[in-house]
């Protein structure tokens, strides 16, 4: 793959108030989590989830995401997302003002009965209430699929394993769908497969890589996927986080580490560098986190 078959710009959503704080052993303010999502927006992220609608027992950071999402200062063009695993959340986040809800199915029979004691499938027909909401209601609905290319306990997920999953999504009327490597299980080689080969078959659908730096390939499948033509992608600030129902998939990909790639490849995403990285270092500070992220050195002497 050559240089002049890469994207001359990407868009990057912003997950750190959700999928990075949700994993984080500090429970920030509401007020720190709004300083945080202000900031980020500040600082050019057009895309981004704000928390999660979900039981606050099961993950009790994003206890007050309705309370977040009624204080934060909104900014026209941005787009202002959350996660919702039912019908309920789903009601929540729209009360809430949420612009776009995500629904989320693993596609590893595993972790879906680990975790909702239920298979992929039947927990894909459980988000048809949900989609009727949303078209009623005129928001946005889109999907994820988590442990999209590994799971400990199975290995290799199959691509026709996906495929499942995205046409049921397809069925629902669901044309915006992020793989998500859940674990970090992922290699170069699988992510630009399957990228491509979803791409291929699904062209109409909007496609987001989320891929977490478990064990330190995540901006190589992030290269991968640019490569197979994302153009979408996942980031948290200071590579907060990871998934509170798969233990030890921990650490997103820092956004800091993904904007000083790409702006190297000449890449635009409309972030700002140094505003970004004073917000991982807030992040950091808040979190108690120190190690999270590769750049460690002052934004002014990164050339």
């Amino acid at each position: 793959m050559t240089p002049q078959n890469l994207p001359t710009k990407v868009i990057l959503c912003e997950v750190g108030p959700r999928d990075g704080l949700q994993n984080e052993k500090a429970l920030l303010s509401v007020d720190q989590k709004v300083e945080l999502i202000e900031a980020i927006v500040d600082a050019g992220a057009k895309s981004v989830e704000i928390g999660s609608f979900v039981h606050p027992k099961a993950v009790p950071s994003m206890a007050d995401t309705d309370i977040v999402a009624q204080k934060i200062k909104r900014v026209e063009g941005v787009e202002y997302r959350a996660l919702a695993l039912n019908l309920k959340g789903v009601e929540r986040a729209y009360a809430s003002r949420v612009t776009k809800v995500k629904v989320t199915v693993s596609v590893s029979p595993t972790h879906s009965k680990q975790n909702s004691n239920a298979t992929p499938e039947e927990v894909i027909k459980n988000f048809v209430q949900c989609a009727a909401f949303c078209r009623d209601k005129g928001i946005e609905l889109s999907g994820a699929i988590s442990t999209g290319f590994g799971y400990e306990a199975e290995g290799v997920i199959p691509l026709e394993q996906i495929e499942k999953v995205v046409r049921a999504y397809l069925e629902l009327g669901v044309t915006e769908i992020s793989m998500s490597d859940t674990t970090g299980m992922a290699n170069p080689r699988q992510v630009y497969e399957y990228m491509s080969m979803l791409r291929e078959r699904h062209p109409a659908v909007l496609w987001t890589l989320h891929t977490h730096n478990t064990r330190g390939m995540a901006l190589a499948n992030i290269l991968a996927g640019l490569e197979a033509g994302v153009t979408h992608f996942d980031a948290s600030f200071a590579g907060l986080g990871g998934c509170p129902f798969a233990p030890g998939a921990s650490g997103n990909v820092a956004t800091e580490d993904v904007l000083h790639m790409l702006r190297k490849m000449g890449i635009e995403t409309g972030f700002d560098f140094e505003r970004t990285m004073t917000v991982a270092r807030r992040a950091k500070e808040l979190t108690g986190r120190s190690d999270s992220s590769m750049l460690r050195i002052p934004p002014s002497e990164i050339k």
